[in-house]
């Protein structure tokens, strides 16, 4: 048991990992086998990459100390942007470029302001929640613009194009999934992160730029979550102003149900992304299985309440061993 404690001390996401496992094999035994078969599973991976780099943004901010709740907004904004661009003749690569400078932007305002006058990021994000929310449908006019219609292949191939199993989306999501992960075991960066959401007076004790990193994450959060929304974009066809509503709650929760600490400082990439890939699962079991599906958010609820309550009990249980160890 003892042993037990100490592993999850050093893998959080390790409770979240089993709770999947075990649900993968309840879901396929109550949908009769159809839950592992290589049609639904397409399914599931289909989409996940969109909400897995907004919980990969967002569990990364959490392990610097901050919160983020305008990423559902900015999910939406940013191909929003690029789709007016492009309309009025922009090519791809500037308005991806604008874009992202505008997630960036929006993300470098979050960070400043909460540091600069020291209010939660909670209050901060909040109300670009609902200012980029509206710019969105102040610049699209309240319409959907219509994409271009000579838009080149590759562009949707490149990104969105559907393979025999994963979407190039996919792809994505796995290479910045490993490159963020690599940056935040690996890395300098990735040890000022947690020193930073760990304890900030003693990380700034040690030299290290608290302002400046906890910035950079709130702009790396809100560019991940920008770039998830033109791969939805791209995949649906159109930049609707409503999509990615709610996303900010389902990030923090996965976060928060992979093992990130709500107080920072804990947490890990793999973690975000169990999470995430733990609610989908749920989404797409319930339907399976015939449960009303309803029942989802219910689902999520409870089991970001259960994570919360659970990883604080073992993380006490972890530390009261290894300082009688």
């Amino acid at each position: 048991m003892k042993r037990l404690f100490k592993t999850y001390l050093e893998k959080p996401e390790l409770a979240g990992l089993i709770l999947l496992l075990l649900l993968i094999v309840v879901f396929q035994i109550r949908s009769h086998g159809v839950f592992l078969n290589q049609d639904n599973l397409r399914g599931i991976l289909g989409i996940l990459p969109e909400a897995g780099l907004v919980a990969i943004g967002v569990t990364i901010l959490m392990i610097s100390g901050e919160f983020d709740l305008s990423v559902g907004s900015v999910f939406a904004l940013m191909p929003m942007t690029m789709a007016v661009l492009m309309v009025h003749g922009a090519p791809f690569p500037l308005a991806l470029l604008a874009g992202l400078l505008v997630s960036a932007a929006i993300g470098f305002i979050n960070g400043y302001i909460t540091i600069r006058f020291a209010i939660p990021s909670f209050i901060t994000t909040l109300g670009m929640l609902f200012m980029a929310r509206s710019l969105t449908v102040v610049v699209s006019g309240g319409f959907p613009p219509l994409l271009p219609a000579d838009l080149p292949n590759w562009l949707f191939t490149s990104f969105v194009g559907p393979g025999n199993m994963f979407r190039m989306s996919f792809l994505w999501f796995a290479g910045i999934a490993l490159l963020t992960s690599l940056m935040l075991s690996r890395t300098n960066f990735g040890n000022w992160i947690k020193a930073t959401g760990g304890f900030p007076p003693a990380a700034a004790a040690m030299g290290i730029p608290t302002a400046r990193v906890k910035i950079i994450c709130f702009m790396l959060c809100s560019m991940l979550s920008g770039f998830a929304g033109m791969l939805q974009v791209l995949r649906l066809g159109s930049p609707l102003p409503s999509i990615g509503e709610g996303m900010e709650l389902q990030a923090v929760a996965s976060a928060v149900i992979g093992g990130a600490s709500l107080a920072g400082g804990i947490g890990t990439v793999m973690g975000g992304i169990i999470g995430t890939t733990l609610i989908r699962v749920i989404d797409n079991g319930l339907v399976l299985s015939h449960v009303d599906a309803n029942w989802f958010k219910f689902a999520i609820g409870f089991l970001t309440i259960f994570a919360v309550v659970a990883n604080a009990w073992m993380r006490k249980r972890a530390k009261a061993i290894k300082m009688e160890g």
